[in-house]
């Protein structure tokens, strides 16, 4: 018996020893220790929302234009007007109550995307077109097109072009860093018509020297031709030929990674579509403060916490609409028959009045 027991008992040494080695071969080298005291612990940190930086700082930030009147223009006082700008002011409404609370951060078409993923602006409102690759490869999420636009092309009046055709040989204007310099490549090879791209910085740069004759036409978006054509030193001298070579559906853009964010800039354009659909404009919208239709009360923050559902206070839209407008007042304010462009709305009408804005509903 005692045998017996020794010899289990030497098993079960063998064992302890065998289990501590494998142990030991397994676990991580230690780490020496370079001081008497304790590491400190990790820090757990979390990322800010766009939101939190923006109400500390006290404004927000406009990725913008400020070379393209009607749309981000810069006038002689040193202010900034236009299309776009607007919608920057219609979120500072929203988010502060005061649509003056936001600065434009003015860029060139190239650089627009750098300075918004690299956080010195807050969204991005520069007349720019939403692809599959902006979406994707350069982390954008676009908010709802504000704008339908389309290519087009500009040519001087006496030089007898009318057709893409006509173009076979030309030199042609265009702005790199733009959807427009890819379209066009793809335009004329479709057409089978070759030419000479032209290819400047800045718009500024491209509309000088299309008008210098440095290039027999000059291509960009239509509502970019018709409202560079109004500071050409003789605009009735050109015209836009009847073509279009692309979609180019303009909006806001923010980062990915932002719900609440991309919401709040959704939800803001939303609301001026929604208002111009409901016939409440800045001049009339405190009478509808005692209406009894529940679609208007929930627009209005009368009804339900809508706004509350995005971080802001429940009057937000109330603020867009009183301080900004509603789309069609800042449409017509910017580009409508009123202004030097006289822009028809065709496509960028309410969907019943044939056109394609269209809001989904505040429930």
């Amino acid at each position: 018996m005692l045998k017996g027991k020794k010899i289990q008992t030497v098993g079960m040494i063998v064992s302890m020893v065998v289990g501590m080695i494998i142990a030991a071969c397994l676990a991580p080298a230690a780490v020496p220790v370079t001081s008497e005291e304790p590491a400190a612990p990790v820090a757990q940190t979390t990322a800010k929302s766009t939101l939190d930086i923006v109400k500390e700082r006290g404004k927000l930030i406009c990725v913008g234009n400020s070379a393209l009147p009607g749309f981000g223009f810069l006038n002689e006082a040193g202010v900034f007007s236009g299309f776009d700008v607007d919608y920057c002011k219609a979120l500072a409404a929203a988010i502060f109550g005061d649509p003056s609370k936001h600065e434009i951060r003015a860029t060139s078409a190239s650089e627009r995307f750098t300075v918004l993923q690299s956080g010195e602006g807050d969204v991005l409102i520069r007349n720019t077109t939403w692809t599959m690759s902006r979406d994707t490869d350069l982390g954008m999420n676009f908010g709802p097109t504000t704008f339908y636009d389309g290519q087009g092309m500009m040519v001087h009046k006496d030089s007898g072009i009318k057709t893409l055709q006509d173009l076979n040989g030309a030199s042609v204007c265009v702005q790199t860093g733009t959807t427009t310099e890819l379209n066009l490549a793809d335009q004329m090879a479709a057409a089978g018509v070759t030419y000479e791209p032209v290819v400047f910085e800045t718009a500024d740069e491209v509309t000088t020297a299309y008008e210098e004759g440095r290039c027999d036409a000059w291509t960009t978006d239509k509502s970019g031709l018709v409202s560079r054509q109004t500071i050409l030193a003789e605009p009735s001298a050109h015209e836009i030929m009847d073509v279009t070579l692309s979609k180019e559906p303009l909006g806001p853009a923010v980062r990915h990674g932002d719900d609440q964010w991309f919401d709040i800039v959704n939800w803001v354009v939303y609301a001026t579509f929604t208002a111009e659909e409901m016939g409440i404009t800045s001049a009339n919208v405190d009478s509808f403060m005692t209406t009894e239709d529940p679609n208007i009360k929930k627009l209005l923050g009368l009804e339900g916490e809508f706004c509350a559902k995005i971080g802001l206070a429940n009057d937000c839209f109330v603020n867009v609409i009183k301080q900004v407008g509603n789309y069609g007042e800042i449409y017509n304010a910017n580009l409508g028959p009123d202004t030097v462009f006289n822009l028809p709305r065709g496509l960028n009408s309410l969907y019943t009045q044939g056109g394609l804005l269209y809001a989904p509903p505040i429930r």
